[in-house]
């Protein structure tokens, strides 16, 4: 107690003293020792959405680097124990996996430590919470019936969620329901009617609830309303349906936006206005919403509490509500306590000014720990919202917190004391130039650093001492400030930092420069439509800074039309149309002011004018070269005759007599309205100008050429382009370049200068100079490894600008290793897979191309087959891989592989070999399948084993179905043999028909593919012994013949007679005997289905042809006499005769049947037959 009154007199003097060490806040270098201090933390309140992991921030920084640690729920929360948790390597922040977990086991409050051997600070309390979206309670809404005119609410009342949701309603379409004065939605969702009418009759009245964090919308049930006006409501007057009453209440805190509301009934609606009792409503915070229901004041503050007073009217009369707002504060800071840097035996001062209503209870901790409970230090005294330290020791650094917090919530501020003794430091950066616009303000910063803190004074052109003081303020951080900067303020300026441990100066520069200024502003032009419109913009700037114009047409980006043009100091507007009408604004910008102004286009209809005739230019006169210097020289001209097409552009040309003689290169362009040009010039070059006008009609011819230039020689401006460095073969450089032309060189004896260094091993460069090559090849350089290059040009004036550094690499080798670790996957009969360990890169010995696997097949795990060593095969995989797939693979094989790493040069030696086998796979088609006797209902057919088994052969599998005439395939047989098995008998077959076979061999793998084969069965070619050999009799060739002029003879007169509509017996056997392929098969055979042969295209329909797929001559041409009867013969489209003949004579008998229907040809001579 005696202390405290000894302490508390000086309290005051105390406060004064203290205040340069309170007044700004103080950055420690992080070079320094100094306790930790929280960077960064997440928000007090947050609300996490359960698919996603929870992060919780907390930095700091510290010298030396702070540990962290967490307590949850006030107890100490060990991350290491919990394998969901993870904290992210140099800080605190936790990253919590909730993938698997349930997400409320990690609810609750947290809290960071960041702790050095300086002291600990700590964060605020972080209470985290799962965000919610519950379903909707299950509920049955009952139908409403009303009469028209009444008032209705329709509440919603959704699941409380966290945050709360975003309410709105809609229909059954997802349509919002339209809200006006008379319908309207509440703050708490509901909706309410101040009277109904028909037309809100409807059966979808839906409420939604939006739940912002996990992004989820739940409905409540449809809510049915039907509007009556059989008994409707008649007019009444307003009365309040929310807030009911006539006065309520509402508080809410400072800086919180204050939301008002009133909902009236009422016949008809009524109007609702707002006032405040006594006062007025601020304007600039004060915002009205839902038809002015609802009434929002931003950033509330203490001024605003009071009664607000809403009202509501109708022709029937007026209701009043008043609303009293109670506006408390949850604290708030006034002055939030500071880091401290004291020095040794040094006093300083923490502050923690809050307020709020009601007031905050404030609380002081030092490093964590209740100031109360922490060791006793005689040299600090505490005095509610203060904290003195007096006489401070080396090692007292330490952490203090301020925690102040009322009902309504609490503040938290860490502040260190670091006891440090440092000479000064100047933090702004040496030598900075900074640059004004005269009159203007202008700081220059002189940031410093040491404990004790620094006295700060300022020096202009290292001699004149500046005071406190008109054009002068020096800031307590030691910025000099000039208020009104001018011209003679420019100059050297030199800031010196003091304390009582050293001494630091530090220069900047002040630059003020002339205000750019708009001199011939733009004015008003009226234009005819399809003329030019020119702005001029005449500027005055700073010599010393680069000036930007910039053209607006009212207030945006000219159009992108080539028709504007912009040149330095003008916009021209070629071929005007009425959209050009408007503002053009030139605005003049450079880094550090502006100027603008702004004129107005109007366009008016073009009056009729006489034909014009438009040529090109007359070429530009008088050429004359004025303000000649080293490198620039001013040329001017006068323009010729435009020839009624105004000049576009003119474009300047040169002659270089001196290395490119005859050659009239293109120099530069200006605008048609200039007659003057600024030439940049380079060295020794003997120039000659002319100049060419552009219309639009074309160029002009040339301009006669001035008079010649030359230009001094001098050091090349640039260097050689294009410069690689590339090792053609082990132990060489090539280094390349482009070089500069003679134009170029800027004089005589160019030369370039090659310098190389091996890149991070060397630190000294070699060089060479060498005069007419583009390339110099260095030798003797390890393999492949990465160089340093430049090319300087110089010449006998002197050298060219610093070069560019290049990145080359030499020479490469092959390879000196293998890939090691090689395996194989086998995945399948036919692919598998390789994996290697890559080749270490100094071994690759160059620029890796990838890797190739060289694979072979050495031989088949079935044990008939023959040793036969197939050839080699490779595949390349290109870049860094260490797997590859080999596809292609023969099934139940012995294959054998190795790799080899690939550079540009080659290869290198291969990996070890590494066999492997292939499984089983379905074995190749049988080599043959032939039909080797023809019965007249059988068949034999014989096969041969597949050429690959691809395993174990388990048999085959034999398929046939017979096919008829129409190509139509019939039912399938399928019979299955052992695996040496290949041949058999098919018995119980039809006579004379074609029969399909599909055989195909197998393995446990299954079957492989069918090879196919089509054969007949034998037909009945007995006929009666008379016919035999009768073709070989001479009489019969006689015969013949004369029955041939008889068909002709009895041909013509069917023909007559036909015309003349009679009617002949004609000698009809189609339907007697038919060959037996055209015949329908019979029922017992079963039906047919259409048959395609698709693997051999055969046309089976109408023809038959045998086993062997030839059709021999002798049995194509068969004679009459040996076929008894011809079936549906036809001519071809060339004459020839096409018949189908039976091989069997059933009758001997002919008999004739009368036919309505001419004879045709192979009737009539089956009918003499």
């Amino acid at each position: 107690m005696d202390g405290n009154r000894k302490w508390v007199p000086g309290f005051k003097a105390v406060l004064l003293i203290l205040l340069s060490h309170t007044a700004v806040a103080l950055e420690v270098p992080l070079d320094l020792p100094q306790p930790p201090t929280i960077t960064l933390q997440s928000p007090k309140d947050y609300i996490f959405d359960p698919r996603e992991n929870i992060v919780i921030h907390c930095e700091a920084k510290g010298k030396p680097q702070p540990s962290f640690s967490w307590t949850r729920n006030g107890s100490h929360f060990d991350v290491e124990k919990d394998s969901k948790v993870l904290m992210k390597p140099g800080s605190g922040t936790l990253v919590i996996d909730i993938s698997q977990e349930k997400a409320e086991a990690y609810e609750g409050t947290y809290q960071c430590t960041a702790h050095n051997e300086h002291g600990t600070a700590v964060s605020n309390n972080i209470v985290i919470r799962q965000s919610r979206s519950p379903l909707w309670s299950k509920e049955r809404n009952e139908a409403i019936v009303v009469q028209m005119g009444v008032s209705l609410v329709l509440q919603c009342r959704p699941p409380a969620g966290l945050p709360p949701p975003v309410i709105f309603w809609m229909d059954n379409n997802f349509q919002r329901l339209p809200l006006d004065k008379r319908v309207s939605q509440a703050l708490n969702g509901d909706l309410y009617f101040s009277n109904v009418l028909p037309e809100d009759t409807r059966s979808d009245y839906i409420c939604y609830a939006r739940f912002p964090h996990t992004q989820t919308i739940q409905q409540k049930q449809p809510i049915s309303v039907t509007v009556l006006d059989s008994s409707p409501e008649g007019e009444r007057r307003p009365g309040f349906m929310l807030p009911l009453g006539t006065t309520s209440t509402q508080m809410v805190l400072r800086g919180e936006t204050l939301e008002l509301e009133c909902i009236a009934d009422g016949l008809p609606t009524p109007d609702i206005s707002w006032q405040k009792d006594g006062g007025e409503l601020p304007s600039s915070r004060t915002s009205f919403h839902n038809f002015k229901k609802t009434l929002k004041i931003s950033d509330v503050n203490e001024a605003d509490g009071g009664a607000y007073r809403c009202t509501a009217t109708n022709n029937l009369g007026t209701v009043h509500h008043i609303i009293k707002v109670t506006v408390n504060a949850a604290p708030f800071w006034v002055s939030a306590p500071r880091n401290l840097i004291l020095a040794p035996n040094e006093t300083g001062i923490l502050t923690c000014r809050v307020s709020g209503e009601p007031k905050p209870q404030i609380s002081w901790f030092v490093n964590g720990v209740p100031i109360e409970n922490a060791p006793e230090d005689h040299s600090r005294k505490v005095d509610d919202d203060t904290v003195i330290l007096s006489s401070v020791q080396s090692g007292s650094s330490a952490v203090y917190q301020c925690n102040a917090s009322n009902a309504f919530g609490y503040l938290m501020a860490n502040a260190f004391v670091s006891v440090l003794a440092e000479p000064p430091r100047v933090l702004t950066p040496p030598n900075r130039v900074y640059q004004v616009i005269t009159n203007s303000p202008a700081l220059l910063h002189c940031a410093s650093f040491g404990s004790p803190i620094p006295t700060i004074t300022w020096f202009k052109d290292s001699q004149i001492s500046i005071k406190n003081g008109d054009p002068y303020v020096i800031h307590e951080d030691g910025t000099l400030e000039i208020h009104v900067a001018q011209p003679l303020n420019s100059g050297k300026y030199t800031c010196i930092a003091t304390n009582n441990l050293g001494i630091k100066e530090n220069h900047v520069f002040l630059e003020v420069k002339e205000p750019t200024r708009i001199l011939k502003q733009p004015e008003y032009k009226v234009v005819q439509r399809g003329l030019s419109a020119v702005f001029e913009c005449k500027v005055k700037h700073d010599p010393s800074l680069v000036p930007t114009m910039t053209w607006l047409k009212d207030k945006g980006e000219l159009p992108d039309d080539e028709r504007f043009e912009v040149d330095t100091d003008s916009l021209i507007i070629k071929d005007v149309t009425d959209e050009d009408e408007g503002t053009y604004t030139c605005i003049m910008n450079t880094t550090l002011d502006q100027d603008s102004a702004s004129a107005m286009l109007t366009v008016v209809e073009a009056t009729p004018t006489p034909a014009i005739v438009y040529e090109k230019p007359d070429p530009p006169a008088d050429l004359e070269l004025t303000d000649q210097t080293e490198r620039t020289v001013q040329l001017t001209w006068t323009p010729g005759d435009e020839h009624n097409s105004p000049t576009q552009k003119f474009l300047i040309q040169y002659e270089d007599l001196l290395h490119e003689p005859g050659v009239w290169i293109n120099l530069t362009e200006v605008a048609g309205t200039s007659t003057t040009a600024q030439l940049n010039l380079s060295p020794y070059v003997y120039y000659s100008f002319r100049v060419r006008a552009l219309n639009n009609v074309g160029y002009s011819e040339p301009s006669q050429p001035s008079r010649q230039y030359r230009t001094n020689p001098a050091a090349p401006d640039e260097n050689p382009s294009d410069v690689h460095g590339v090792g053609l073969e082990p132990g060489n450089l090539v280094i390349s370049w482009t070089p500069l032309t003679g134009f170029q060189s800027n004089g005589p004896g160019l030369e370039y200068k090659v310098q190389w260094r091996q890149k991070d091993v060397e630190e000294n460069w070699s060089s060479k100079n060498v005069a007419n090559v583009s390339q110099f090849v260095v030798s003797g350089t390890p393999t492949y490894v990465p160089y340093e290059i430049k090319v300087q040009a110089l010449n006998d004036y002197g050298s060219g600008p610093d070069p560019e550094v290049v990145i080359g690499y030499s020479g490469e080798d092959l390879p000196l290793s293998a890939p090691d670790s090689v395996r194989v996957m086998v995945h399948s009969s036919t692919l598998a897979e390789v994996h290697w360990e890559p080749v270490a890169f100094p071994s690759v010995r160059g620029k890796l191309q990838g890797y190739k696997v060289y694979y072979r097949r050495e031989r088949g795990l079935q044990e008939t087959e023959k040793e036969t060593k197939q050839e080699e095969q490779v595949l390349s995989f290109s870049g860094n891989r260490s797997e590859g797939r080999l596809p292609g693979l023969q099934p139940y094989s012995v294959y054998s592989l190795f790799v080899k790493v690939l550079n540009s040069k080659g290869e290198g030696p291969p990996s070890p070999s590494k066999t492997f086998e292939t499984p089983e796979g379905v074995p190749e088609q049988p080599s043959f399948l032939n039909v080797v006797n023809h019965g007249m209902d059988s068949l034999t057919l014989e096969w041969g084993p597949p050429t690959n088994n691809n395993g174990r052969l388990a048999g085959y599998t034999l398929k046939y179905q017979p096919v008829n005439y129409t190509s139509e395939l019939g039912p399938v047989k399928v019979m299955t043999f052992l695996a040496n098995e290949t041949t058999t008998t098919l018995g119980n077959l039809n006579a004379s028909m074609l029969y399909k076979f599909y055989l195909s061999a197998r393995t446990i793998k299954g079957p492989g593919p069918d090879i196919t084969q089509e054969a007949s069965t034998a037909m009945d070619t007995t006929v009666p012994s008379r016919q035999v050999d009768i073709a070989t009799q001479g009489w019969f060739i006689g015969l013949m013949c004369a029955i041939a002029l008889l068909i002709l003879v009895l041909l013509i007169v069917c023909f007559i007679k036909r015309n003349k509509g009679g009617k002949y017996p004609v000698k009809e056997k189609e339907d007697a005997h038919q060959d037996p392929e055209i015949q329908p098969m019979k029922e017992d055979d079963g039906t047919f289905g259409e048959y395609s042969d698709t693997e051999d295209h055969k046309p089976l329909k109408g023809s038959r042809t045998p086993s062997n797929g030839t059709v021999r001559r002798d049995e194509s041409d068969d004679s009459l006499v040996d076929y008894g009867e011809g079936g549906d013969g036809q001519f071809n489209e060339d004459g020839s005769f096409i018949g189908q003949y039976s091989g069997k004579k059933e009758k001997d008998t002919h008999e004739g049947n009368e036919s309505s229907e001419a004879p045709s040809p192979v009737n009539a001579m089956n009918s003499f037959v």
